[in-house]
């Protein structure tokens, strides 16, 4: 399905350029609200990341919603699971998440939940897509819709989250250094540690509107492990900018990604007799996660990359379990989309029911070497049409011999074509990987 404004994850594009202008967030959120309006008089749920843009876009929102007739329940700042949740619990048609997860502060976006708190069907996005293009209509006054503001909708997400692991569970005894990447999880994450009893140093929660994600949280760890190794923490937990995605650091500062986290909740599960089904991993999922799997006799199945195409493999297969390399992990049997903190609970659930580290948790995988390289592009370019692209990857491929994998794919947020080079060793992983690089730069440069 051709699409002109709706990416992998919503729309999102730079601050003031389009798509992301006032005028056109007004339109999406009118377009939205018409075809959401079918359903019938409802409510829409809206929260925001912590980025200044958020306030602008959250009234443009909330007016095209309301010339559509629909009514608007304004959460705030709130991690982007907490917007599906909410939506849910406030049963809500739908939910809006302003945010630009993990890119810098000048870029923004809106991503849409339905009123069971899972993202948008292809169908829907295309309704609205198709709607914006119409001449934007206000319904009569007596129909237009309203705005309110929850208060209490902080405290709530916090006993949500702190449900997803038995009432027992205990996280006495244990320093965590929580880095909330001055993003939405600034008053949330924090809060629920320590109400489960750990004790919380506190970084990235200083939000200002302009430094989400700058050299903080899930993407940036070095701040974190310093913070980690001066203070004897037991360990670190970062999140990105909207909370959908989580890092975790043992007390060596030694960083463990989302494919470690997801093979800790796996195991944990498998050993509880609570897994349903395999794990759903993507393209870019370490082979050591699916030899690690294989030998605990997990089912394991690759999807694109993108949490929504995990998702989709997930209610396919009727599995509960999946999650990518950057830290995207889903828990079906918890909640209905990528939660960071909910995610990061059932790992220290699992490290407390057994009284293990982190590092001792992961015994059993052992990571291939695995090399991305970004290159950026001006243009969207058709990879299969460059030869020399194709003729380095047949190169590499050959030099690997079956013992490694090569994977070029466009990003579906940034103009970058991803290089990703995996194999048993390191250095010729990272001497492909390079070369590949240089092959794409130079053939989308002519």
């Amino acid at each position: 399905m051709s699409r002109r404004y709706f990416g992998t994850d919503g729309i999102r594009g730079k601050v003031g350029v389009p798509p992301m202008t006032v005028d056109f967030v007004m339109k999406v959120g009118w377009a939205a609200g018409k075809v959401l309006a079918k359903q019938g008089k409802g409510s829409v749920v809206i929260g925001k990341d912590t980025r200044i843009s958020g306030y602008m876009f959250e009234s443009a929102l909330e007016a095209g919603l309301a010339a559509a007739g629909l009514d608007v329940i304004l959460l705030g700042p709130m991690p982007t699971p907490a917007v599906a949740y909410m939506t849910q619990a406030r049963r809500a048609v739908a939910g809006i998440v302003i945010s630009a997860s993990h890119n810098p502060y000048h870029d923004d976006g809106v991503k849409f939940f339905n009123a069971d708190g899972y993202k948008l069907s292809d169908k829907v996005e295309q309704a609205i897509e198709d709607m914006i293009d119409q001449p934007l209509t206000m319904v009569e006054s007596e129909l237009l819709g309203k705005a309110t503001r929850m208060e209490d909708a902080k405290g709530r997400y916090i006993e949500y989250c702190k449900s997803s692991i038995p009432f027992n569970t205990t996280l006495r005894g244990m320093k965590i250094v929580v880095d909330c990447a001055h993003g939405a999880t600034y008053h949330i994450a924090p809060a629920v540690f320590r109400e489960l009893g750990a004790e919380v140093l506190e970084l990235g929660t200083k939000p200002n509107g302009l430094n989400i994600n700058k050299d903080v949280g899930a993407l940036h760890p070095d701040n974190m492990r310093a913070m980690v190794l001066e203070n004897q923490a037991d360990m670190g937990i970062a999140f990105d900018g909207d909370g959908d995605r989580l890092m975790m650091m043992d007390s060596k500062g030694d960083v463990k990604d989302g494919d470690q986290l997801l093979y800790i909740i796996a195991k944990s599960k498998l050993m509880t007799g609570r897994l349903s089904g395999g794990v759903v991993g993507t393209l870019m999922t370490n082979l050591g996660l699916e030899h690690a799997l294989k030998k605990e006799g997990i089912e394991f199945e690759r999807a694109n990359v993108g949490d929504r195409h995990v998702m989709e493999k997930l209610m396919d297969k009727g599995w509960s379990v999946g999650g990518e390399s950057s830290g995207h992990i889903i828990c079906l049997d918890k909640t209905s989309t990528g939660d960071g903190i909910i995610a990061s609970l059932q790992v220290l659930d699992w490290l407390v029911e057994k009284d293990i580290t982190l590092t001792k948790a992961c015994n059993g995988m052992s990571l291939y070497p695995q090399i991305m390289i970004n290159v950026p592009i001006a243009k969207k370019i058709d990879l299969q049409s460059l030869p020399a692209v194709q003729q380095s990857v047949s190169a590499a491929e050959s030099e690997l011999n079956g013992k490694g994998r090569v994977l070029l794919r466009a990003s579906g947020t940034e103009p970058l074509i991803r290089v990703m080079v995996e194999g048993e060793d390191a250095v010729l992983v990272n001497k492909l990987a390079l070369e590949i690089a240089a092959s794409v730069t130079v053939s989308a440069s002519t």
